[in-house]
């Protein structure tokens, strides 16, 4: 799985995140222990989307984590538990209670914790979530995957992500997932009837290219994907 997650036999160990909005928010209060539900008052917490606060234990570590949601599903951010990816202290959470859809609130803390590591050391996650009950953590790795990949991409500058390189990157992709891969490039786009993409990226010294990824069962329907890759622009 992704280092974000963590398995639930941590479960047992991991501080409560507990999900509160005006609708819930004196229930669940009552489940707190007192020492919290003081510190809540003296804190002014308010149970409102995006408002967190941190509850001490009566060993001074972290109990819990209070995160305030919308009431309802309709019209909620069911991604606004992303915020805590960075607004946590470093250690291994579970959620206590449900957020309107927990596999999506999972996924949102996952995502909120990428970071774009191609010219630092990328360093492990200081938040870890175990998985949700209901939710696949296969599952959710394969989204945060592909995610982290498009954004590897957008964020390395076009002097280091140019034509080739945007096909190298193709191609390891193609590797890892047993697909094909195959380009046409420069003035052979010509050749086969791709003028524009030529005329497009001839005023450059890095050919332009097509890049065709393939995989799959060739006898199953077709499904085609057509993308522009631009690794520069001048916004003229």
């Amino acid at each position: 799985m992704h280092p974000i997650f963590a398995p639930s036999s941590d479960s047992a160990s991991a501080i409560p995140i507990w999900f509160v909005s005006t609708a819930t928010w004196a229930s669940v209060k009552d489940r707190l222990d007192p020492a919290a539900r003081a510190f809540t008052g003296a804190s002014s917490f308010e149970p409102k989307p995006g408002r967190h606060l941190v509850l001490p234990s009566a060993s001074g570590e972290i109990g819990g984590v209070l995160f305030g949601i919308e009431s309802a599903p309709e019209g909620a951010d069911m991604f606004r538990p992303g915020l805590l990816a960075n607004l946590l202290p470093k250690g291994t959470y579970r959620f206590a209670n449900a957020p309107h859809d927990a596999r999506l609130a999972a996924l949102a803390i996952a995502l909120g914790s990428y970071r774009f590591a191609r010219y630092r050391k990328n360093e492990s996650p200081l938040v870890k979530l175990v998985v949700p009950d209901g939710a696949d953590g296969a599952d959710l790795t394969r989204m945060v995957e592909s995610v982290t990949i498009a954004r590897d991409l957008i964020n390395t500058p076009s002097n280091d992500m140019g034509p080739a390189e945007l096909e190298g990157a193709v191609r390891t992709l193609a590797a890892r997932h047993g697909a094909t891969v195959s380009a046409i490039t420069g003035d052979d786009l010509l050749e086969q009837n791709f003028p524009l993409i030529h005329a497009v990226g001839r005023a450059s010294d890095r050919a332009p290219r097509l890049i065709d990824l393939r995989w799959g069962d060739a006898a199953a329907p077709k499904i085609t994907i057509v993308g522009k890759g631009v690794c520069f622009d001048t916004g003229g």
